[in-house]
């Protein structure tokens, strides 16, 4: 028996023979929260284990009907919620800085387990909590690796009779796979758009994200560089900051001149440590020197604020850790 959070509307529509019918069922099941119908699996991934941070996020380990295991974070907000979600069982990418990276890529997932990670973490939201929330696909896996299953993941997610998820609070992260993004600015759903750089020359960003050497950080740039300005808007650039590695000075005067003109936001995310990383995390003073750099040169540029970590939840931490717990 199919998922039913497998199924767009218009899908569940030409199953059932009536648009109607298929708008009343998707009310019933993503607004009443209706949990059994007819001919419908509305199985849900099982919660394997929850881990609070002390800053409020949490970090869950969802178990898949086949048994495999994937991580989702949510993290609370003053009026709202963001629920950080996984692509892909691992990641075939092996970013340096990031854990996931580790694990290799075991599959895709369906997008009826990208949609359902979303009503897990909306179930677990405090009574009486704000209902208000933000999707994420920034959890494990290149989302852009599973584009079919990703995109119809996000029109379920965005359907007005649905989730009703605006798709300016839905974010889709990438390493920067030219192919998928060519193939995402065609399309008539456009999600905001989260790009990795962390790297402000080839020789530092081959070395930290392998799929440089295939797509390079010119290519990336001057794909969105090419986008219409009412979508560029909707990028954002991020870097992670890496003690001796990403931190210099000469770096920001790299990425000032790389992003000059754009208009999109940097978002610097202080490298999230980890005993199984060869790494350290950029000193608070030199981050601040980074951001000064690109703000002066007129890139609009944020600190990531770390949630999370103290649970192995905040980014490139998620490597399904704490089985045992």
């Amino acid at each position: 028996m199919k998922s039913f959070f497998d199924f767009t509307r218009m899908e569940l529509a030409g199953h059932l023979g009536s648009i109607a019918r298929a708008t009343r069922l998707y009310h019933s099941v993503y607004r009443d929260r209706v949990t059994a119908i007819e001919h419908f699996d509305l199985a849900l991934p099982s919660l394997v284990s929850c881990f609070e941070s002390a800053d409020g996020a949490r970090r869950y380990l969802f178990q898949l009907a086949d048994g495999e295991v994937v991580e989702g974070v949510l993290i609370p907000e003053k009026q709202r919620f963001t629920f950080c979600i996984s692509s892909q069982v691992g990641c075939a990418l092996a970013c340096e800085f990031c854990l996931t990276g580790q694990l290799g890529l075991t599959r895709n997932l369906s997008a009826g387990e990208i949609v359902s990670q979303v009503l897990v973490q909306r179930a677990e939201i405090p009574s009486g909590g704000a209902s208000r929330f933000s999707v994420v696909l920034m959890g494990m896996g290149e989302p852009l690796q599973n584009y079919e299953n990703v995109l119809q993941a996000i029109q379920i997610l965005a359907d007005d009779h649905g989730l009703a998820v605006p798709l300016h609070r839905i974010t889709l992260s990438t390493a920067g796979l030219m192919p998928g993004l060519e193939r995402l600015s065609k399309e008539s759903l456009f999600p905001n758009l989260s790009i990795s750089l962390t790297g402000a020359t080839n020789t530092i960003r081959d070395r930290l994200m392998p799929i440089n050497r295939k797509y390079p950080i010119e290519d990336v740039v001057g794909f969105v560089r090419g986008l219409p300005v009412s979508r560029r808007k909707r990028v954002m650039f991020e870097y992670v900051m890496i003690k001796g590695v990403t931190d210099s000075a000469a770096d920001a005067g790299r990425l000032s001149k790389l992003l000059g003109g754009l208009g999109t936001k940097m978002n610097l995310i202080p490298l999230n440590q980890s005993p199984d990383l060869n790494f350290e995390r950029a000193d608070h003073a030199d981050i601040l020197r980074f951001q000064q750099i690109l703000l002066k040169a007129g890139v609009t540029t944020f600190i990531r604020k770390t949630r999370g970590d103290d649970v192995s939840g905040a980014c490139g931490q998620l490597k399904k850790a704490g089985l045992s717990a």
